[in-house]
């Protein structure tokens, strides 16, 4: 990966982690450890994969991008705010009455989202929709979509998995954010999803397994993507919920609890400081 390519996705990763703890703090409650998780995917997704134009959010060539874990909204909403879709300043907004950023993405309050969602399993069937839709129109564009590990305990979940499959949807990239942690407890003592990749392989899918705070892995995986031909893609993405926060990673109570005021401090404090390294 080009050196300069990569430190301003972690720049960015790094901005987007601040936006995550800024809206969280300000609403008083959300998702944080969840969005940290996925946040170098999403990084790589909206400063360097997509075909997204921020002037332009409905442009009929653009990517399709579906969060299916829609409880991770500040993620979505802050990588779309550093990316141009609307002001940074609007992340201290979320989940406000009348703000557009609720806590699950709304299409109709927000341009840029592709899909309300939010109902775990939902969204993969709804990126489907989309990677089909494309197909049956010749159109170029592709669609990616991130599930929870937990979600994937979800039926439906494994039925769009296997329509998937059936339809040849090699325009589709489905990641699977793998933190081992879902609301109660790991996701081995809640109900096992493992071992994801043969599961998915055996729907037929083409499987990649990461590092999914990696960029050069995600860079790879996603070249591995577009070569495949006849298959839909699921990358399997090793992560650490809560990551960049210390007091946050690979712990469970932050799954749906936000940072009060001391907490927000230390937390931006400890961004702040892999900013500037970055930034020196």
């Amino acid at each position: 990966m080009d050196v300069i390519l990569k430190k301003n996705l972690e720049r960015n990763a790094c901005l987007i982690r601040k936006g995550i703890i800024e809206g969280t703090f300000n609403a008083k409650s959300g998702h944080p450890g969840g969005s940290l998780s996925m946040t170098e995917i999403i990084t790589y997704l909206y400063f360097k994969e997509m075909n997204i134009d921020p002037a332009e959010p409905l442009k009929a060539d653009r990517d399709r991008f579906v969060l299916s874990k829609g409880h991770a909204a500040p993620a979505l909403y802050s990588a779309m705010a550093h990316r141009g879709y609307f002001p940074v300043e609007e992340l201290k907004t979320l989940r406000k009455v009348d703000s557009r950023l609720q806590g699950h993405p709304s299409m109709h309050y927000l341009p840029g989202v592709d899909i309300s969602s939010g109902s775990l399993g939902q969204g993969i069937s709804a990126a489907c929709g989309m990677a089909l839709g494309a197909k049956l129109k010749n159109d170029a564009f592709r669609v990616y979509t991130v599930l929870g590990d937990g979600e994937i305990e979800e039926g439906q979940v494994w039925e769009a998995a296997m329509y998937a499959a059936a339809k040849k949807l090699d325009n589709l990239v489905a990641f699977v954010d793998n933190n081992n942690l879902q609301i109660d407890g790991s996701v081995e003592e809640v109900n096992s999803p493992y071992p994801i990749p043969e599961k998915f392989a055996a729907f037929g899918w083409n499987v990649i397994e990461i590092d999914g705070h990696s960029f050069e892995e995600i860079e790879n995986a996603l070249e591995n993507a577009k070569n495949c031909k006849g298959k839909p893609t699921a990358i399997v993405a090793t992560t650490v919920k809560g990551k960049g926060v210390s007091f946050m990673e690979n712990q469970v109570g932050w799954h749906g609890s936000a940072p009060n005021a001391e907490q927000y401090e230390i937390a931006m404090k400890e961004l702040d400081k892999v900013l500037a390294s970055l930034e020196g």
